[in-house]
């Protein structure tokens, strides 16, 4: 049944389905803060293995990534059956996948570039960014908006740092992008629900 709805009516339409992709967002702030804090933790134990323990595999603390991507497609998985689709909710679940296949992608082509690893993290940085800023927008979120601004100012402050500093620099992007905006947004979605 097609039904011609006001300009008013069309952008209450589409406000409720942001905002019900916020409330999903926020049910699902988990993945911002278990992605956040596998990659936070990684990368300063990195920092620690390879400048102060001087371990020669210090890389191998990227093997985190399995096990947390084992954890991603169960919890999502599990949520799948109650959770309520929007269309900008779908959008915002493949914009992901397709930043994830491209964090795979890239990985991939700087593994095959001799001492392509060393200019890494500038690139991983774009893309927290990246991902961070256009959530944020889409879902009216200031701190994930700001989270990709810094996070682009860091990618580029990035070329003008030794490999090791680098490591901090996404620590910092990482605590920008997911992991205080995914406390933050479950605080918000408090706030608008319960008026606290």
């Amino acid at each position: 049944m097609d039904k011609n709805l006001s300009p008013a009516e069309s952008l209450a339409l589409i406000q409720s389905m942001i905002d019900k992709t916020k409330e999903n967002i926020s049910e699902n702030r988990m993945y911002f803060l278990l992605w956040g804090w596998v990659i936070f933790g990684a990368v300063l134990l990195q920092f620690v293995l390879k400048t102060i323990v001087h371990y020669q595999h210090h890389y191998m603390v990227w093997l985190v990534i399995i096990p947390a991507a084992i954890a991603t497609v169960i919890l999502s998985r599990r949520k799948g059956q109650a959770h309520y689709s929007t269309w900008i909710g779908d959008s915002m679940g493949y914009f992901w996948m397709g930043i994830g296949i491209s964090f795979f992608v890239l990985s991939f082509i700087i593994s095959s570039i001799p001492n392509g690893w060393l200019h890494a993290y500038p690139f991983f940085i774009l893309f927290y960014g990246l991902g961070t800023f256009v959530s944020g927008k889409i879902l009216k979120f200031r701190p994930l908006v700001i989270g990709g601004i810094i996070n682009w100012v860091l990618a580029g402050l990035c070329t003008f740092v030794e490999y090791d500093y680098q490591l901090l620099i996404t620590a910092l992007a990482i605590l920008c992008s997911y992991i205080i905006p995914g406390y933050l947004i479950r605080n918000e979605n408090e706030t608008q629900l319960y008026g606290a």
